[in-house]
C-alpha cells in the first residue's frame, strides 16, 4: 500500500468519525429538547401573568375576588370606618410589622398607608391565601373586622395584617396599580 493510499484511508476515516459524532450530537439534542422545553411556562400562565380587573361595580364595604396566577386575590373597597380602624392600630401591636407589599420599598412597615393601593386608603388588594397553611380566609369575619381563616383560627384586620392566630405574616400585597379610574392591573 502506497503512502497516498494510506493518507486517503486516513482522510476517509476522519470524515466518518466526524460525521458519526455530528449525527450523535443532533440526535442527543433532539432527544433532550422536549425535556428542556417542558420547563417553560405554559401559554395560559404567560397570558395570566398580568391581568386587568374592572372595579367599577365594587361598592364601599364590599370586595371582589379574582383568580390570578392560580391564587385568589381580594380587591376590597373599604369604608371610612374600616380605614380608620386600620390606621388606629399601633405597629407594636402587630405580630408582623413588615408591609408584605410588593409595591412598597424593602423594609417598609406594616402601617395601613404602606398596604393600601391608593393615598386615601380606600382600595386594598391582597393575595387571599392564609400565611399559615395556605387556606383561603373568609371576608368580613374575625375579631378585627377583616378576614378570618376558620381552618386554624388566624384573624386579620381591615388592612389584612395578622392580629391573632398561628399565621406568621400579613396577607401579601401583589404588584398592582390603577391604570385608569376603574381598572386595576395585577402583575
Amino acid at each position: 500500500m502506497s503512502h497516498a493510499e494510506e493518507e486517503h484511508d486516513g482522510d476517509r476515516r476522519d470524515f466518518l468519525y466526524y460525521a458519526t459524532g455530528g449525527a450523535g450530537v443532533v440526535v442527543a439534542g433532539a432527544a433532550v429538547w422536549p425535556l428542556v422545553n417542558q420547563m417553560n411556562p405554559s401559554a395560559d400562565v404567560l397570558a395570566l401573568s398580568s391581568i386587568r380587573v374592572d372595579v367599577s361595580s365594587v361598592e364601599p364595604g364590599t370586595q371582589l375576588t379574582v383568580k390570578w396566577l392560580g391564587k385568589p386575590v381580594f380587591i376590597r373597597r373599604r369604608t371610612e370606618e374600616e380605614i380608620a380602624a386600620a390606621r388606629d392600630v399601633a405597629l407594636e401591636d402587630l405580630p408582623d410589622q413588615g408591609s408584605e407589599n410588593a409595591n412598597a420599598p424593602n423594609g417598609a412597615d406594616a402601617s395601613d398607608e404602606n398596604r393600601s393601593l391608593d393615598e386615601s386608603g380606600e382600595w386594598l388588594v391582597m393575595i387571599g391565601v392564609c400565611t399559615h397553611l395556605g387556606c383561603v380566609p373568609l371576608g368580613d369575619a374575625g375579631d378585627f373586622g377583616g378576614w378570618f381563616c376558620p381552618c386554624h383560627g388566624s384573624h386579620y384586620d381591615t388592612s389584612g395584617r395578622i392580629r391573632r392566630g398561628p399565621a406568621p405574616r400579613n396577607l401579601p400585597v401583589p404588584v398592582a396599580e390603577f391604570v385608569d379610574e376603574t381598572t386595576i392591573k395585577l402583575g
